[in-house]
């Protein structure tokens, strides 16, 4: 009996580990199952973060080689702007300091403003003086202007020409005369003088086109200027721009008459105009 009773509490024993055992174990696979779930999510996760590193990687070369051709660009631009020949080293980088602050840049503009206004009175003040030397000349064979502050000086080709001719006349020599007066009281002006024609097709001995007589008479005006008038030569160009720049219509004997002129373009003195700008040194 006892024996029987030893059995017994020996297979129920051996029933209440099995099934703790069996508990366990399903317990572990649980466990293990849930581990696995979590290790495939950190993969999903870890293989998305690569990718997106690989993007974002991407993304920065990409600005970084952005950012580099914008330094490139403006060094290139900083060189160019050194570069202008308009103005010199020391005006540029005056120029720039001014920049750099607000205070000194409304001073510099009011500076340029002065600057301008002192310009056009200059312009003005020549073309006063012209009309003064020219006197009573007609003014529809001679015409004093100015424009976006260059002088120009229009004289008729009939005034200064014979037709078809690039022989200066008497009468033109009082009236260049009259015109050097001026300009020689003026030593830093330079100027151009510019021959232009109407349309009417032109050929005479080695003169091929228009072209050729309005460079002609261009060269003949700045000899007499240089020879009996004493303009130093490094202040003149000559220019022939022949029948391609009228100012009125060739359709009409007038329109014609008016384009056939000699002109005289009194050149802005660029570094006069920006010596204005220039504060002495202490």
């Amino acid at each position: 009996m006892q024996l029987k009773q030893f059995l017994v509490l020996g297979v129920s024993s051996l029933m209440v580990v099995s099934c703790t055992t069996t508990k366990k174990l399903k317990k572990c696979a649980e466990a293990n199952n849930r581990i696995d779930s979590a290790y495939k999510a950190l993969q999903g996760d870890y293989s998305f973060c690569k990718e997106q590193h690989a993007v974002d990687a991407t993304k920065i070369q990409s600005l970084e080689a952005q950012l580099a051709d914008a330094k490139a660009n403006n060094n290139q631009l900083l060189n160019q702007m050194k570069d202008l020949s308009i103005i010199s080293g020391s005006q540029a980088e005056s120029i720039k300091k001014s920049l750099d602050n607000i205070g000194v840049k409304d001073a510099y503009i009011s500076e340029l403003q002065k600057a301008i206004t002192r310009k056009d009175s200059m312009n003005m003040a020549l073309v006063i003086n012209l009309k003064s030397a020219i006197g009573n000349l007609n003014d529809k064979d001679i015409n004093i202007k100015v424009d976006k502050g260059v002088v120009y000086v229009d004289i008729s080709d009939k005034m200064l020409f014979k037709s078809g001719s690039w022989e200066v006349t008497d009468q033109a020599s009082e009236i260049l005369g009259k015109v050097a007066m001026v300009l020689n009281s003026q030593p830093d002006v330079e100027f151009m003088v510019e021959g232009h024609t109407d349309n009417v097709k032109f050929k005479k001995g080695d003169l091929e086109d228009n072209w050729d007589l309005s460079t002609k008479r261009a060269t003949s005006i700045v000899r007499i200027l240089q020879n009996k008038y004493h303009v130093p030569p490094s202040h003149m160009t000559a220019a022939g721009r022949g029948e391609y720049l009228p100012i009125a219509g060739n359709e009409t004997a007038d329109g014609k008459a008016t384009n056939r002129r000699t002109r005289i373009v009194i050149l802005p003195q660029l570094d006069q105009f920006f010596k204005i700008l220039e504060k002495p040194k202490n």
